[in-house]
């Protein structure tokens, strides 16, 4: 059973959530995972509902009033309010007549449980974000219950979310088995993933997932444990019930993509490109020239990391992980939340909160170090630090190797400003 801190219906509505590309909020935990997002690139972390040094995330299942639309697992900078719900329904053009009706979550529910192999089904639940439908269930194949859930989705073909969705995560920031991406015959791209509940795979909870992208951005996203709840449930088998071949049939079943090539697009215009982040190219560019001399650089994100980038440091005494984020124009909404009266204030404006504390439950001697900083025009700069090459491992030495000084001389630095 789940405990006081994981509401059954609130895990269902994040796992839609982070289907949709709507999973990144403005609080500091968020950020600071965003490494994450960055190699995963599926939104599909739960980095809702918590509180950081008494910073709180905001409404809908703490994912933030202000949700960051990620251009990429890197983030950009388009952003809309969780107030205003999901995007309006879109009036298809006359030669995008859809192939079949959008399902509701009740008929996903039993469209998925008759295509699943035989088994018994129980726990059946069905609902939607907006025009997203989504289906949870517990299916025994005779070998275990085992969590299952599908949602349905639908993004503009070819763009940014099309190709994220399908494109395996970095190992760095996510533990798994084996990932593939493959292009169908018919234009369709599959990822398969065999991945872990828990960021450092404790408890044996194993999460195996299918996303399929059609050809007219449909998305069809398949998770499974070998639980019967994907958090906080006993492990009930070895492993979950669907092999890869199976994941890739239900995945690609043709209700399915009826279904979801059925659901409108969002027909507001594109914002234009506000252009690169960061003046001196990539996030991580920018990053690797930050970094205090005589220390090695082992490992850093590529060009492609749009408000994100990291590096992986070695002074010798271990392996350390730095990341950044970076944000555009975020005054109205993080100013009472994370820079309150105590903030230390630059002489140029910029507010900036340093904090230090423990870092993913679970993972062994694992510290995180974080300075946040804003400034006066609203550009945001996070930079965090851990004593491990990764968020996921146990720590490699102590402390990180850049000290809480050099870490805030880092974010204030005139390099992360047009002007720099």
């Amino acid at each position: 059973m789940p405990d006081a801190d994981h509401d059954p219906f609130e895990e269902r509505l994040a796992d839609v959530l982070r289907d949709t590309g709507a999973t990144f909020g403005t609080d500091q935990q968020t950020l600071a995972s965003r490494g994450e997002a960055h190699g995963r690139r599926l939104r599909t972390r739960r980095r809702a509902a918590t509180v950081v040094g008494g910073a709180a995330a905001v409404a809908l299942v703490g994912l933030g009033g202000a949700l960051l639309l990620p251009g990429g697992q890197g983030d950009g900078v388009r952003q809309r309010s969780a107030a205003a719900g999901p995007p309006p329904r879109a009036t298809a053009p006359a030669t995008e007549t859809p192939a079949a009706a959008a399902m509701s979550g009740d008929e996903l529910v039993r469209t998925v449980g008759k295509l699943l192999p035989e088994g018994r089904i129980s726990n059946k639940a069905g609902g939607s974000m907006g025009y997203m439908p989504y289906a949870t269930l517990v299916y025994d194949d005779g070998g275990g219950k085992a969590a299952v859930s599908v949602s349905l989705n639908r993004v503009q073909p070819g763009g940014p979310d099309a190709r994220q969705t399908t494109q395996c995560p970095d190992k760095l920031f996510v533990v798994y088995d084996s990932c593939t991406s493959t292009k169908l015959s018919d234009g369709s791209v599959l990822m398969l993933l065999k991945g872990y509940e828990y960021p450092n795979s404790r408890k044996g909870t194993k999460r195996w997932t299918a996303d399929l992208i059609t050809s007219a951005g449909g998305h069809i996203g398949i998770q499974e444990w070998n639980s019967a709840a994907e958090k906080d449930s006993p492990v009930t088998r070895e492993q979950p019930p669907l092999d890869l071949p199976q994941l890739k049939a239900l995945a690609t079943a043709h209700e399915l993509r009826a279904a979801a090539d059925a659901l409108p697009l969002d027909d507001r215009p594109a914002k234009p490109d506000p252009g690169p982040l960061t003046p001196g190219g990539s996030v991580s560019a920018v990053l690797s020239r930050l970094v205090p001399h005589g220390i090695e650089i082992v490992r850093k994100s590529g060009p492609d990391d749009d408000g994100f980038g990291y590096v992986v440091l070695d002074d010798g005494r271990g392996t350390s992980l730095v990341q950044v984020n970076v944000q555009l124009d975020t005054r109205n909404e993080l100013d009472d939340e994370l820079f309150g009266p105590d903030t230390k204030v630059l002489p140029d404006g910029t507010k900036v909160v340093t904090r230090q504390q423990s870092g993913e439950k679970g993972i062994s001697g694992i510290v995180w170090w974080s300075v946040d900083t804003i400034r006066p025009d609203g550009r945001r700069v996070v930079i965090s630090a851990f004593n491990s090459g990764a968020q996921n491992t146990p720590a490699t030495r102590e402390t990180p190797a850049l000290t809480m000084k050099q870490l805030e001389a880092i974010a204030t630095d005139p390099k992360w400003h047009p002007q720099g």
